[in-house]
């Protein structure tokens, strides 16, 4: 199977053309630096995320927030379930963890509220 991306590595967004059969890269063409060969695969074999949201807080404003590492893809719909049953107790700064270990990431602070 061909797959066709445009590579987000860097800014010139080489475009990717990935032969992929049975989970396994076959070859890949268009790349400009070997960035470009390491996030193909990483695309086709095992797509992950970092997921931007916000929380609920005990005063009920929000806080913004963010996965600290990447997610598979296909776990996003679970994280974002996750997230939104979530309450972070105030005062939270920027780093503080909201929710732990959620598919090997932590859900984190992106900013300060009091």
């Amino acid at each position: 199977m061909e797959r066709k991306l445009t590579c987000i590595i860097c800014p010139l967004g080489c475009e990717l053309t990935v032969q992929v059969e049975d989970k396994k890269v076959l070859d890949i063409k268009g790349n400009t630096c070997p960035r470009g060969k390491v996030y193909a695969e990483s695309e086709c074999i095992n797509p992950q995320r970092t997921i931007t949201s916000t929380v609920r807080c005990n005063d009920g404003g929000l806080v913004a927030v963010k996965t600290d590492k990447p997610i598979p893809k296909d776990k996003m719909t679970e994280c974002m379930a996750v997230i939104n049953k979530a309450v972070a107790t105030l005062p939270v700064s920027i780093g503080d963890v909201i929710v732990e270990d959620v598919f090997g990431s932590n859900i984190v602070a992106t900013q300060n509220r009091k």
